[in-house]
């Protein structure tokens, strides 16, 4: 009869090659989270970018006094908003009907474009919308509309 001993430890080389694996796993693991939280980070300036942006298309959407065909831009307050940035925007006569006239309906655009500062580089959101607005005199001054 044979009698068969229990080892009572590991062997060095297992342990080394146990340590082996647990290193490289460690090591993905950790470079997987690394990357997780980089774009958290980046997701989080474009959804506050995307929300200043609606934001700002709202406001500039409900002002009656908005100039069209000319620049229009403003800065935020960093303490408020949390990054250093601003906005500009455009509102453009696009569409009006056939033989319209001041009074009726036409079709204005508003571009909306945020800018802010991320790893010290400027980062853009372009947000696009259309209001339809009587007419007046100086919309059907500027001509064609749809651009």
């Amino acid at each position: 009869m044979s009698q068969h001993r229990s080892p009572n430890g590991f062997t060095l080389l297992e342990v080394l090659v146990a340590t082996v694996i647990m290193g490289i796993a460690v090591v993905s693991l950790l470079s997987d989270l690394s990357t997780s939280l980089s774009n958290a980070a980046r997701l989080t300036d474009y959804d506050r970018a995307s929300l200043i942006a609606q934001r700002t298309m709202d406001e500039l959407m409900t002002r009656p006094d908005v100039p069209k065909g000319v620049d229009i831009s403003g800065e935020w307050d960093s303490a408020v908003v949390g990054v250093e940035g601003g906005w500009r925007g455009r509102v453009t006569p696009f569409e009006r009907p056939p033989h319209a006239g001041p009074g009726q309906l036409g079709l204005d655009r508003y571009v909306v474009e945020v800018w802010w500062l991320s790893g010290g580089q400027r980062k853009t959101f372009t947000l696009e919308g259309y209001r339809a607005e009587p007419l007046t005199p100086r919309d059907m001054e500027m001509g064609t509309f749809i651009q």
